[in-house]
Parts: structure tokens; sequence; C-alpha cells
């Protein structure tokens, strides 16, 4: 599987990861036409792109991948041959606030987009997680073939849209790929997830929430690493395969923390160690050998993602400040106000 797909539906694409693929791809393949299907909920930004829209090459359209019509129309108008599917509700903590959203998006919203595909006859390539795995046991990493364990709506619902690609794979031959992508860290991430949040924080003076004892380790990766790894599977994968994408390394948050604050040179007094949230998974690690089989390695480790996520937050006020007020700053208060007034330490 060489050749470059050449009509190309991105869903999600002005999300944090999928903003960051569609600017990348375009990039690398100019030739190419993209579609932008985004519904542009709170961490669905036009901004996110704002310097691309006049591309002769990319187009936007507002709208929701559980919307069969649309979708089919954008494809047979497009002359659509390969579905990127990045549209997902992401965060784990929303998923325990309001969960039925991600059974609405990440699973029937996955399976429209799986109905199309087959009646079309389109490739299509799924972004998933690593956290589909659950909780990861020392001494393991986490390879493609392992059982699936979420523990989380957020997990679970991403776990369900993953069986409903395989399923489709095998029941109607329909090409697709998986990438599961560990805790992607970069540039327009939406200020909700920790590493934007502690360095936004950081920048203004505020606490820093950290969950329980910021001893459960997660494997960082930049952005731009997921979106070389997904290139990668796009033009080398083989359809019906699942890949990891990470750096294979992990690190605590605590660990992460420090580089955030040691990057911003931010006080360390401002952590403070909160309630936990309930079904936090202590661990997860993914080996990566079979993506780097086909010929992909990643650009930063874990350490270097963080430090230059930080440092693009602290260079890019702009993007952030005007987001940190009105609905998110009634989110935070509801997630954070009350751990924080019973902060551990």
């Amino acid at each position: 599987m060489t050749s470059s797909p050449r009509h190309i539906l991105i869903t999600g694409g002005c999300g944090f990861i999928g903003s960051n693929f569609v600017r990348y791809w375009l990039d690398r393949h100019p030739e190419s036409r993209v579609v932008v299907l985004d519904k542009l909920t709170y961490a669905g930004r036009r901004e996110n792109l704002q310097e691309r829209w006049g591309q002769p090459n990319l187009t936007l359209v507002v709208g929701d991948i559980g919307d069969q019509d649309l979708v089919r129309r954008i494809c047979v108008e497009h002359g659509t041959d390969l579905i990127v599917n990045f549209a997902a509700e992401t965060h784990v903590d929303q998923s325990i606030l309001g969960p039925l959203v991600f059974t609405d998006t990440n699973v029937r919203g996955t399976h429209v987009l799986l109905e199309v595909a087959r009646e079309l006859g389109i490739r299509l390539h799924h972004i998933s997680t690593d956290e589909v795995y659950g909780h990861i046991r020392d001494g393991h990493q986490s390879v493609e073939s392992d059982d699936l364990s979420p523990r989380s709506p957020y997990a679970a619902s991403k776990a369900a849209a993953d069986q409903l690609v395989q399923a489709y794979a095998i029941t109607y031959g329909l090409p697709v790929t998986i990438t599961r992508g560990a805790n992607n860290v970069g540039p327009y991430q939406y200020p909700e997830k920790a590493v934007p949040l502690f360095s936004t924080n950081a920048i203004l003076g505020e606490p820093i929430p950290v969950y329980g004892d910021g001893l459960q380790m997660r494997d960082y990766a930049h952005v731009h690493d997921h979106c070389t790894g997904i290139e990668a599977v796009l033009l080398h994968g083989k359809t019906g395969e699942v890949y990891n994408v990470g750096t294979g390394r992990e690190m605590t948050n605590l660990e992460m923390v420090d580089i955030v604050l040691d990057t911003l040179g931010a006080d360390h007094a401002l952590v403070r160690h909160v309630t936990d949230r309930p079904g936090h998974d202590r661990r997860y690690s993914m080996n990566v050998d079979k993506l780097r089989a086909l010929g992909w390695a990643p650009t930063y480790d874990p350490r270097q993602a963080v430090a230059e996520a930080a440092r693009w937050y602290a260079d890019n006020r702009w993007w952030w400040e005007p987001i940190r007020s009105g609905e998110f700053r009634a989110y935070y208060d509801r997630q954070y106000a009350e751990r924080l007034a019973g902060h551990t330490s």
C-alpha cells in the first residue's frame, strides 16, 4: 500500500489531533484535496486552522458524523477515497460528568461512517487511544492483539468503536486501519487536558490540581509524531490491522508537571494534590514495534514533547486566553473548585 489518497474526508479536523493532521498532510501531500467535517463543539475550533482556510484544496463542512445523509453526500460530491476519523468526544473527566454524548459520537458516529464507507467502497482509518487497553500491569507493554479492558465511559466508547471497525473488516471486507495513540500533547490542545491545563495555570499563576499522588504513568507523545505515524499506516500499513502510536516510554504525571513548571520558570509551590477521579487508570504503556517496522520512529521523547507543548502555550496566549473564560471557567469550577478547596498538600 504505497499510493497516496487524493480525496480525503477528515472528520473532527478542527479538533486538536485532527487539525494538526490536516496541516501536516496538506504540507506533505499538496496534491490532495481535503474536506473537514466538524461539528464545531467546544473543542473543535475554526481557529485551529485559521491560516489554512484560504487554501483551494481545503474545505470545511460544519456538521455531525452521525448524519448519514450528510456524510454520504460529502463523499459522493467530493469523490472521497479515504475517510480519516478523528471525530470524538475525548476527555475522561467529561465522560464521567456526561457519558451519553460519548456513546452518540464515538460509537454511533463511527458506525455511520462505516456504513457510508461500506456503501461507497471507501477506505476508512480510525483514530483510537491507548486507554482502550485499560490499566497496564508493571512489566507489560500493550500490544495490538491484547484484549481491550476499558475502565471509563470514554475508553469504553472508543473500545466499542474499535470493535465495530474490526467487525466491518471481517464481515464486509471493508479496508480499514486503526491507530491507537498515547497521551498526545502539542499545539491547539483544549486546556481541559492535563498538559495545556497545567501550562496555562502556571502561566497565570494559578494552582496546579494533580490527581491523587501524581504517580500515574503515561506515555506523553508529541502530536507531530502521531501525525507521522498515521501517515506511515496510510501509505505502508496493512488493511485490517491496528497500530500503536507512542514513544514506548513513560513518566509519572508528577514528572510531567515538573517539566511544565521548569520549562515555564513557574513556582513548584503551585502544585496541589487533589482528590483523584473515579476509576483513574494507574499506568498506560504501549509497545510500538509494529509501527516501527513500517519505517516510522518518533521525533520527540516524552520529556521533549511535554516541554515543547508548554512552550507553545507560553508563545500563543492569543489562542487559549479567550477559551479560559465563560463555558470553560464553569467546567473548571465544577471539576476543581471543591477539590482545590480540600487539597491534600
